[in-house]
């Protein structure tokens, strides 16, 4: 092979290196911009009541969530550490028009399971968690955030084990609509104790925020990504 052709064959080849490098720095700085949110929605004894306001929060998010972001909406249950549990998922196209149906999708399969959601005998909220951990991990997003919609009162079977170090290092955690018991109405340190435990439980695990929203019309400020 000539010298000049070989030198144009080895310019071409650095070009071709040099071009797929930026590609994937521009796939990377994408998914580092991109914002997963992981909602999980009680199904518990009476706080299964509660699933119709849950409404207005996947309606915030399919509003305000960007094409490259993800959101999975999922149910907690007696055992909740399970993709079976994922009621719907998506990770918006950059396409408007593929993006906008995705929504509607999502929003469909949203709209029949909190018309007819049945209520569970135990709440598995770490099993949640955990699954939501997993999934946003693997979106790679730059901003990572599990919504719990739930009274945060966690009770387990007595064969479901739960007690073990968990990882939730970079993901926010923000718990909505904790509503009182009738026991936390007799006694608010169990309420705020219960709360507290929460917090110490998920920020010792690496939460890079841990946040209690009872006020639905502050979604806008509490839920915008960071």
């Amino acid at each position: 092979m000539r010298p000049a052709v070989s030198h144009q064959l080895a310019l071409i080849a650095i070009g071709l290196l040099v071009a797929a490098a930026h590609l994937l720095a521009g796939c990377s700085d994408a998914r580092n911009n991109a914002h997963a949110v992981y909602m999980l929605i009680d199904t518990s004894g009476t706080y299964a009541e509660e699933a119709s306001k849950a409404q207005r929060i996947v309606n915030y998010m399919l509003g305000t969530l960007q094409p490259g972001d993800s959101f999975a909406m999922a149910r907690v249950e007696s055992r909740s550490f399970s993709e079976k549990d994922i009621i719907a998922k998506a990770t918006f196209d950059t396409r408007p028009s593929q993006a906008n149906a995705q929504k509607r999708a999502f929003q469909a399969s949203a709209d029949a399971f909190l018309k007819n959601v049945r209520g569970s005998r135990y709440t598995d909220i770490t099993g949640g968690i955990l699954q939501g951990a997993e999934y946003l991990k693997e979106t790679g997003a730059g901003t990572r955030t599990i919504i719990v919609f739930s009274d945060m009162q966690e009770e387990l079977d007595r064969t479901t084990v739960r007690d073990f170090p968990i990882d939730l290092k970079g993901i926010r955690v923000i718990a909505i609509n904790v509503v009182k018991l009738r026991t936390d109405n007799q006694d608010p340190r169990l309420y705020f104790g219960r709360l507290e435990a929460w917090q110490k439980r998920l920020e010792g695990a690496g939460a890079s925020e841990w946040r209690v929203v009872n006020d639905l019309e502050r979604l806008d400020t509490v839920l915008a990504k960071r």
